[in-house]
């Protein structure tokens, strides 16, 4: 997802007052709100496929992993991203119906418009979120999958998944096969 257009600057609550009464999803940083572009056909694959696997791999458990159209919230509610996908095992969240504030994991799947931006303002906003355990970036092109984990020193370690390797997400004790992963996401033309 882009920034396709920035409107107006405004606080963190008039910002989810006049979100929630649009068609479209926003992302708000520091006042400015930038309209969300829509996705590729690669890119909604890819996330669809890691939604499923995580939905599957927590159901039953406390953790409720959530597509595209979910909020999460930088910590000091300076900041809301819609991630591609995230998992929650917060009672707190499961209360709250448009935002989550306290996510274990935060996927993002890379195209080409948004990469800088996924991995510069967006990732650190995330890592700034407390409950936050781990962080991955799934680049289509390469078939390369970056999950940056949160070790007991509180500092962020990057474990590189490379082309055809099976990517795990320690967060959830899960590892998703390079080919569930990447099934039916046609390689780059």
């Amino acid at each position: 997802m882009g920034h396709a257009q920035r409107q107006p600057t405004m606080t963190a609550d008039e910002f989810l007052a006049w979100e929630a009464t649009q068609q479209e999803r926003h992302d708000f940083v520091g006042g400015e709100v930038f309209a969300m572009a829509g996705a590729e056909r690669r890119h909604i694959m890819a996330a669809g496929n890691v939604y499923m696997a995580l939905r599957q791999h927590l159901s039953g458990s406390p953790c409720s992993t959530f597509i595209a159209d979910m909020k999460v919230s930088a910590a000091d509610d300076s900041a809301y991203f819609y991630p591609d996908v995230l998992v929650t095992c917060s009672a707190a969240d499961r209360k709250e119906p448009l935002i989550t504030r306290e996510p274990t994991l935060i996927v993002e799947v890379l195209s080409p418009s948004t990469a800088a931006y996924d991995l510069g303002e967006k990732f650190a906003h995330y890592r700034q979120i407390a409950s936050l355990r781990e962080i991955a970036f799934i680049d289509l092109d390469s078939r390369r999958t970056d999950v940056f984990r949160k070790g007991a020193d509180a500092l962020w370690v990057l474990h590189s998944f490379s082309r055809g390797a099976d990517v795990r997400f320690a967060s959830v004790d899960l590892t998703i096969p390079a080919a569930t992963l990447f099934a039916d996401v046609d390689e780059a033309a």
